[in-house]
């Protein structure tokens, strides 16, 4: 069954559905599922509680939270993106009772206020503009409870000259200047302009991603 994109001014990558799940380790050099488990671990879901991923992709993540959950108890993870074909390949491969996914653009989430007991996102934000940015943060804060987490891993400030390179590389090869947003280091001011507490840097890979944690208050 096709499932329609949903318009957005972000960057989709239905055009990768079909091999992502082959790239993505591929660009994380062999390191995804460490990466992923750092997610994890900081996430620590309660096994009732409902998790949201924003940009999910294919549901790599989204069914590894959803693991840890138990359905009867209320546990889910949902996991939301605007490109239709990477939902399809998600529901295909990783839907399950305890683990749904959504066509849905980040900036504008069908969810009502406060659904949500954490938020996890993992490589979406670089793919869109400012101002998406700080709309899918707002969103994010109004889907979540209070005391609700968020975990965000995406492109930040390089601490190495490899991160400086493959940045700036990455931004002209793939003709996207939502890079350059993130590598100057908007993200955190977004996080706390949503109202989220001041974020923590938590981790680093490959010398320009960064793992964010904050709380909504």
């Amino acid at each position: 069954m096709k499932i329609p994109s949903i318009p957005t001014r972000g960057r989709t990558l239905d055009h990768a559905a079909a091999v992502y799940d082959l790239l993505e380790p591929l660009f994380l050099l062999g390191k995804q599922a460490e990466y992923d488990q750092h997610i994890i671990r900081l996430l620590d879901p309660a096994p009732g509680e409902q998790v949201l991923d924003l940009g999910c992709g294919t549901g790599v993540l989204c069914a590894q939270i959803a693991d840890l959950l138990d359905p009867k108890a209320g546990g889910l993870a949902v996991g939301i993106d605007a490109a239709g074909k990477m939902i399809a390949v998600a529901r295909k491969k990783r839907a399950g009772a305890g683990c749904r996914f959504e066509a849905m653009a980040a900036e504008s989430l069908g969810f009502e206020d406060r659904s949500f007991d954490a938020v996890v996102s993992s490589l979406f934000f670089h793919h869109v503009p400012l101002d998406l940015k700080a709309s899918a943060l707002n969103e994010a804060f109004r889907v979540l409870k209070p005391g609700g987490r968020l975990i965000i891993a995406d492109m930040h400030l390089p601490t190495t000259w490899m991160g400086a390179l493959v940045s700036k590389v990455s931004r002209w090869f793939f003709l996207q200047p939502q890079i350059a947003e993130n590598t100057r280091g908007v993200l955190p001011d977004l996080i706390q302009s949503a109202g989220f507490r001041e974020p923590r840097i938590v981790g680093y890979y490959f010398g320009y991603i960064a793992v964010f944690y904050s709380e909504k208050p």
